[in-house]
């Protein structure tokens, strides 16, 4: 079958186009536009000459954002892209949320200036999220891949879509830049940059260093959401031919959590609930009824399991609640992250050029729960201050280094490429409780617990990645361009039990995934182009998540014996058009998803109980995407891209003895809204007024995989930038002065923002799976930014 389809790409790589060297190297700069005054290429690009889809949003389209946002906020108006957050920055990690073309975040690729990032979820295993990477001010363009990403990407799940940010360079003058924010729920952001410019004593570097601090209440309930982070990063040339980089940025994230929500709490309780923080006497007294052995006694008891039977009156609802998930006092999450590169680039004669990047990255974090179904120790006893709550959490740290190489060569009429990535990453999870006070509380949410008295599990994992690609770029003529080539993959994870019964190996392998494609310029502006794409992605190191999350020697046994990793196979054809004032793309793709492992979750995510993993068999995605960006004068703008996708599982879940565990044949795939649909109207003449207005909107999602309740409702949202640039004389105060003003969710729709927040189910007609979070009301910042 692999060979059929290879043969049939082929085919179609005769008839479009590839893309050149540069367009396939891990971090080429854009090609600078035709016509410096056509904005348009410098906001978003839409892939010209490229073979496979694919689009940058510059710094410029990421600096009208709200300031503090994340960069995946400007990445969601791009064809395919379907990005949720339930605050107003799309920065809180528990509630992002990213999928492309039908792939959720934990199947996609991300890269920092090559660096990789792992999956960028929650509990992250071998990465961190963009949003602590690197300081948002500090970020020079994004470059989405939607279905395929370089050979040379560095990443073991880029299944689907890949994402690579790229920081600024310093700036060959000196500067100083400083940027305040202040807006809704007592916000307030300070960034400051130096920069050293060229400096010739010391051959010519230059760098830069910031600073940035950012802090606000969550926009309901209590608690707040802060931030600190540090960047630094040097360039130094090495001669005409050679560059020498390295960077090192620090992040501390302090996070409350809002409650994960279901259908039912958002029809009894509003979507303005949350945790019960300050109030710690109702968070002690459902405490206090949940674990009260009277409420179990008898023949008919109050109480079965923790939840209400029907007997009686409720004993939760003294506290406004029914049940004791409706609220805990607080959940947190807590990251520290360290991630530092050097990076060498330098030719190699006249034909040649090769680069190479040594990285780290260390974290520490902890996320954490009050949790009333675990007692502190002594609480009942006689004279105990125990609380009859704990504070639960899952415990993370991460120490991995790694290595990539490249080597480019070109022959004139081929190109060829070549290179490496390995990393080798220990990472150490723990689940522990800690006790708490009955009068008080007396450990602070947002701080690092230390003492606890309970492990229930500890892990030691290690995970070793090697891959390998080659490319040949082929320049067949003047219109045509072919590429192809394969990447090499073997991933080995190991697990070792310190608290628990856990040892095993597995590994995931694969020495031939190919990629090819073409690109057709068929002048006057019209290219066509199409590829084909193999990728593998490698078993998941954590006990949270993938064949480890069951916690069974039985379990990863079998997988390690019976399963193989998930594989993707892609298609996409496509066509681009550009003239000095509009550019455009639409792109058509199939995937096949093979051996898809997804987890159905059985109770509330604070019980901590391990999800069943499943293999769903295929998943067959199909669907279309449109873009367009329109130049009306040389200060106005339009733009919009349209994204239809159609994602349905092929097979059943089988089930014990010729049974079916979970009817998904034929079903949507969980998460995936059909219909993406995005628009904006932008104006900037330089100095002077400047104004973006959004407008996005998405389609409903299931969050179970039977389809069986579980289908959250579709919305459009709006985001409104209005600022002035003043054209102040140099050295007055005017002089480098700009103020922003930014407004979310300009209408103040009432939406579900992220599905999914507590994992799927297989069915939920009841509405009770707590998996949603609402999305933040209206909300209104303004920056002043000031360069000297």
């Amino acid at each position: 079958m692999k060979t059929h389809l290879m043969l049939g790409a082929a085919a179609c790589a005769i008839l479009f186009a590839a893309p050149a060297l540069a367009a396939e190297a891990p971090a080429p700069a854009p090609a600078p536009a035709a016509d410096a005054a056509n904005e348009v290429d410098a906001v978003i690009v839409l892939g010209q000459g490229q073979s496979r889809q694919v689009q940058t949003i510059s710094a410029t389209q990421l600096q009208v954002l709200a300031a503090g946002s994340s960069p995946l906020e400007a990445v969601e108006k791009l064809p395919g892209v379907s990005f949720q957050s339930a605050d107003a920055f799309g920065a809180y990690e528990w509630s992002t949320r990213i999928a492309i073309r039908g792939f959720d975040q934990s199947r996609l690729g991300f890269t920092l200036d090559g660096v990789p990032l792992g999956d960028m979820s929650y509990g992250n295993y071998n990465g961190l999220h963009i949003s602590r990477a690197v300081t948002s001010e500090n970020l020079g363009r994004v470059e989405l891949a939607q279905g395929a990403g370089s050979l040379s990407t560095a990443s073991t799940s880029n299944l689907g879509g890949t994402l690579q940010f790229f920081t600024r360079d310093p700036s060959q003058a000196f500067q100083v830049q400083t940027n305040a924010t202040g807006g809704s729920d007592n916000m307030y952001r300070v960034f400051a940059r130096l920069d050293t410019g060229a400096i010739e004593q010391l051959g010519g570097l230059r760098a830069y260093v910031s600073a940035a601090d950012q802090k606000a209440d969550k926009w309901k309930g209590g608690g707040k959401q802060k931030q600190r982070q540090y960047d630094f990063k040097a360039v130094l040339p090495l001669g005409d031919t050679g560059e020498l980089s390295a960077f090192w940025t620090h992040s501390e994230r302090r996070e409350q959590d809002y409650q994960d929500m279901s259908f039912d709490m958002i029809n009894r309780l509003g979507r303005d609930w949350d945790n019960f923080q300050p109030d710690w006497n109702k968070a002690i007294g459902v405490a206090a009824v949940l674990n009260n052995p009277a409420y179990y006694a008898g023949p008919n008891p109050i109480l079965n399991g923790g939840y209400w039977t029907g007997v009686g009156v409720n004993p939760y609802a003294q506290y406004g609640v029914a049940t004791p998930d409706d609220a805990y006092y607080a959940g947190a999450g807590i990251r520290d992250d360290d991630v530092y590169a050097v990076k060498i680039k330098h030719d190699l004669g006249s034909i040649a050029r090769f680069d190479a990047t040594a990285y780290g990255h260390q974290n520490q974090g902890q996320g954490l729960w009050y949790t009333p179904y675990q007692v502190s120790p002594g609480y009942g006893t006689a004279g105990s201050n125990a609380a009859p709550l704990s504070i639960r959490t899952t415990e993370y740290d991460i120490d991995r280094k790694g290595l990539i190489g490249n080597l480019y060569v070109d022959l004139g009429a081929h190109a060829l490429s070549g290179g490496f990535w390995y990393e080798d990453n220990d990472f150490h999870q723990a689940r522990r409780f800690y006790a708490e006070t009955l009068s008080a509380p007396s450990r602070n949410p947002l701080d690092f617990q230390s003492n606890p008295f309970k492990t229930a599990w500890e892990f030691q994992f290690n995970t070793k990645t090697w891959t390998g690609y080659l490319q040949d770029v082929w320049t067949v003529n003047d219109a045509l361009k072919v590429n192809f080539g394969f990447k090499a993959m073997n991933v080995k994870n190991k697990v070792a039990s310190v608290v628990g019964a856990l040892n095993a190996e597995i590994e995931s392998k694969d020495s031939f995934l190919p990629q090819v494609g073409a690109v057709y310029d068929l002048k006057n502006g019209f290219e066509v182009f199409g590829g084909y794409t193999e990728n593998m992605a490698a078993f998941v190191s954590a006990a949270t998540s993938g064949p480890f999350a069951s916690q069974s020697q039985a379990v990863v046994d079998y997988v390690r014996d019976n399963l193989k990793p998930e594989t993707s196979k892609t298609v996409e054809l496509g066509a681009r058009y550009r003239n000095d004032r509009f550019q455009g793309v639409a792109a058509v793709y199939h995937v096949d998803f093979e051996n898809r492992l997804d987890s159905a979750n059985t109770a509330p995510p604070i019980k901590g109980l391990p999800a069943v993993l499943s293999n769903v068999g295929s998943v067959e995605t199909k669907g279309v995407e449109l873009a367009g960006q329109y130049r009306l004068t040389d200060a106005w703008s339009l733009y919009g891209s349209y994204a239809y996708n159609a994602s349905k599982y092929k097979d059943d879940v089988p089930g014990v003895n010729g049974s079916v565990a979970m009817h998904t044949d034929g079903k949507d795939v969980v998460f995936t809204p059909k219909h993406l649909l995005k628009a904006s109207i932008g104006y900037d003449k330089g100095p002077g007024l400047f104004g973006a207005l959004g407008v996005g909107y998405v389609s409903s999602r299931w969050y179970t995989f039977e389809n069986d309740g579980g289908k959250v409702d579709g919305y459009t949202t709006a985001d409104l930038t209005v600022g002035y640039r003043f054209d102040g004389a140099e050295g007055s105060l005017l002089h480098g002065l700009e103020i922003q003003g930014n407004i979310t969710n300009l209408t103040d729709e009432d939406y579900i923002a992220t599905v999914g927040s507590g994992g799927a189910s297989k069915a939920d007609p009841s509405g009770t799976a707590m998996t949603l979070l609402p999305g933040a009301p209206r909300q209104a910042y303004v920056t002043i930014k000031k360069t000297f």
